[in-house]
C-alpha cells in the first residue's frame, strides 16, 4: 500500500469548554457567598461593571461621580414569579462631541457641589448671626455634634468602639509567658498552643512535636505538664478522658474511684452502670454522684474562648402559599447581586484610547463583563426554574409534612425542565429553600425510594426514617422496640423494607440500639 499525501474536508460535532462556558458552569454551583465574592473580585478588576442598587440607583449615581452619565436601572429579566435584578447593558454614548457633553456635565456638578457646600457651612453655624466661628469653636461644635446626635459624621463608626473577642490562643500565650521564662520551653509551649484544635485538645503527637522542634520528648512533655495547669482548666488534653481528668484534678476530686470512671468513659456511654459499680467499688447513691460530677464538666473547653462567627443560612428561593391554594415560588432578591455594564464610560474610553493594546484591553472587559451579566441572569433563571419544579414534585411535603415525601432523583427534574443532570445537580448544591416547614437544602428533597408492599406507590427513603424515628420516640421502657419489630410494624403500614436498612436508617439517626435503650431506660439495671 502506496503512502501518499492528499486534503480532505471533514464536518464534525464537538464540545469546547470555552472560558465563558466554564464561568457560566462555575457560577452555577456557587453559593450565594461564593457568588457575593466572586461579584466582589470583577468588579474590582473591571472598570466597566459596576454595582447596582435599586432603591438608590446605579453605582455611579450613589458615588456622586457626575463625570460620567448616570445608567438607568436596567430591568430584571426572568421567568415567572422571579424576584431579581441583574441589569443588561447600559446606554450608548451621548450625541454630539464627546468634550463638550464632559464639559457641561462638569459645570453642572460644579453648580450643585457649591450650593450643597452651603448648606453644609450654614449648619456649623450654632446661631443666625451670620458670623463664622472661630475655627476652634467650630472644631468644638462639630466634635459636641457628632457625640448628641445633632450632626453624626458619617466617619463616626459605633462598631470601633465594641471590644475585641480574645481569641483562645491569645489567652494561652498571655499565661504562658507568665509561666515560662526559658526562650527554649516558650518556643515549645507557643508550639503546643498552635497545635490545638478549636476544642482545646492537643492535635498532634509529643514525639512529631519534639522531632520538628529538634528537642528532647522529655522536654516537650514538661512543658505540657504547665500548659495543663492553664485556664480554660482542661485544655492541651489528648482524649476525652484526660480533659475530664484536668479538670477533676483542679477541683480535688480524683479519687481512684473517680480514675476508674474516668478509665471507663466508654461504659457510662453505654449505660452500663451494674458493670461501673462493680469497677469502682461504690454503691448506686455514689455513682449517681460521680456521673452528677461529670455531667457537670467541659469536654470542649476551648469553646468558650474565640469561637468562630456561624453563618446563618440564607435562603435562594421563597415558597409561599398562593391564593388559589397552589404555590408561589420567588429568588431571593437580597443573594442576586446586581451589576450594570457602562457602555458610556466604554465609549467615552475607547475615543482616547490609541495603542492596540489599550483597545484589546477594553474590548476583553467589555466581553466579560457581558459575559458575567449574561451568566448571571442565566443562573437566577435556572434556580428558578429548577426549584419550580421541585415544589411541583414536593407538594405533599409542603401541605401535609415529611411524611408525605416522595422518592425523587436528579433525572426526573433533568427530565422536566429539559437540563442534563450534572446542570441539575450543581443548581441544587449549596442553595436552600424557605418553606413554611423550615428552610432546606434543595438536595433535602431528593431521595432514594422504598416499594410498597402491595404494588402502591414507592415511599421516600426520609419519610420512612421520620416514621422510624416516630415509632421509637412512642415506645415506652416495659416495650422497647427491636429492629425486626420496626420492620413488622413497616410493612404493616406498607412499607417494604430489610432489617439491616431499619439498622442503617437507626444509625443514622443517631439512635442506639434496643438493648442499650432499654438498659437506658430502665437505670441501667
Amino acid at each position: 500500500m502506496a503512502l501518499s499525501t492528499k486534503l480532505e474536508m471533514r464536518q464534525s460535532q464537538s464540545l469546547v469548554m470555552t472560558p465563558q462556558l466554564m464561568q457560566a458552569i462555575k457560577l452555577l454551583q456557587f453559593s450565594n457567598l461564593d457568588l457575593a465574592a466572586y461579584v466582589d473580585a470583577e468588579l474590582e478588576r473591571n472598570p466597566l461593571l459596576e454595582r447596582s442598587d435599586p432603591a438608590t440607583g446605579s453605582a455611579s449615581e450613589q458615588s456622586g461621580d457626575s463625570a460620567v452619565e448616570i445608567l438607568p436601572e436596567a430591568a430584571g429579566s426572568g421567568a415567572e414569579g422571579g424576584a431579581y435584578d441583574t441589569g443588561l447593558d447600559g446606554t450608548d454614548a451621548p450625541d454630539g462631541d464627546a468634550g463638550d457633553w464632559m464639559k457641561n456635565q462638569l459645570e453642572s456638578s460644579a453648580e450643585t457641589i457649591a450650593s450643597s457646600m452651603d448648606t453644609d457651612l450654614g449648619n456649623v453655624f450654632p446661631d443666625e448671626s451670620g458670623v463664622a466661628p472661630a475655627p476652634e469653636q467650630a472644631i468644638a461644635y462639630a466634635a459636641d455634634s457628632g457625640r448628641t446626635g445633632g450632626g453624626v459624621s458619617e466617619d463616626y463608626n459605633l462598631e470601633a468602639f465594641v471590644a475585641e473577642e480574645e481569641s483562645l490562643t491569645q489567652i494561652l500565650t498571655d499565661q504562658m509567658n507568665l509561666a515560662l521564662a526559658d526562650p527554649v520551653d516558650k518556643l515549645i509551649g507557643l508550639h503546643l498552643i498552635n497545635s490545638l484544635d478549636e476544642n482545646g485538645y492537643l492535635a498532634q503527637e509529643l514525639d512529631e512535636a519534639a522531632g520538628q522542634l529538634g528537642v528532647s520528648l522529655a522536654r516537650v512533655e514538661a512543658v505540657l505538664v504547665i500548659l495543663q495547669g492553664f485556664e480554660p482548666s482542661g485544655v492541651f488534653a489528648r482524649s476525652l478522658a484526660e480533659c475530664l481528668a484536668l479538670q477533676l484534678k483542679e477541683r480535688d476530686r480524683f479519687d481512684p474511684a473517680m480514675a476508674t470512671l474516668i478509665d471507663n468513659i466508654e461504659l457510662l456511654a453505654r449505660r452500663e452502670l451494674a458493670a461501673l459499680r462493680r469497677l469502682c467499688n461504690v454503691d448506686e447513691e455514689d455513682l449517681t454522684d460521680m456521673i452528677a460530677e461529670i455531667r457537670a464538666l467541659d469536654p470542649r473547653p476551648g469553646r468558650a474562648y474565640g469561637s468562630a462567627l456561624v453563618q446563618p443560612v440564607v435562603p435562594d428561593v421563597f415558597v409561599r402559599r398562593a391564593s388559589d391554594g397552589g404555590w408561589t415560588v420567588e429568588l431571593n432578591a437580597d443573594t442576586l447581586p446586581r451589576v450594570l455594564v457602562n457602555q458610556t464610560y466604554y465609549a467615552s474610553v475607547t475615543r482616547t484610547a490609541r495603542k492596540e493594546t489599550e483597545r484589546s484591553y477594553l474590548t476583553d472587559c467589555l466581553q466579560t463583563a457581558n459575559w458575567l451579566v449574561k451568566s448571571l441572569d442565566q443562573r437566577a433563571k435556572t434556580i428558578l426554574k429548577v426549584s419550580t419544579e421541585i415544589v411541583r414534585q414536593q407538594d405533599g411535603f409542603l401541605s401535609y409534612g415529611i411524611e408525605h415525601l416522595r422518592p425523587l432523583n436528579l433525572k426526573t427534574i433533568a427530565d422536566a425542565v429539559g437540563m442534563h443532570e450534572s446542570t441539575i445537580s450543581r443548581v441544587t448544591s449549596n442553595k436552600y429553600m424557605a418553606t413554611s416547614r423550615g428552610i432546606f437544602e434543595l438536595k433535602y428533597f431528593f431521595s432514594s425510594s422504598i416499594a410498597a408492599t402491595e404494588g402502591g406507590d414507592a415511599h421516600s427513603a426520609e419519610a420512612v426514617r421520620h416514621r422510624i424515628k416516630q415509632l421509637i420516640d412512642a415506645e415506652s421502657a416495659s416495650d422497647i422496640l427491636s429492629d425486626d419489630t420496626l420492620v413488622k410494624m413497616l410493612k404493616g403500614e406498607g412499607i417494604d423494607i430489610a432489617r439491616r436498612t431499619v439498622a442503617k436508617y437507626r444509625e443514622a439517626l443517631r439512635i442506639s440500639s434496643s438493648v442499650q435503650r432499654r438498659r437506658e431506660k430502665s437505670g441501667g439495671r
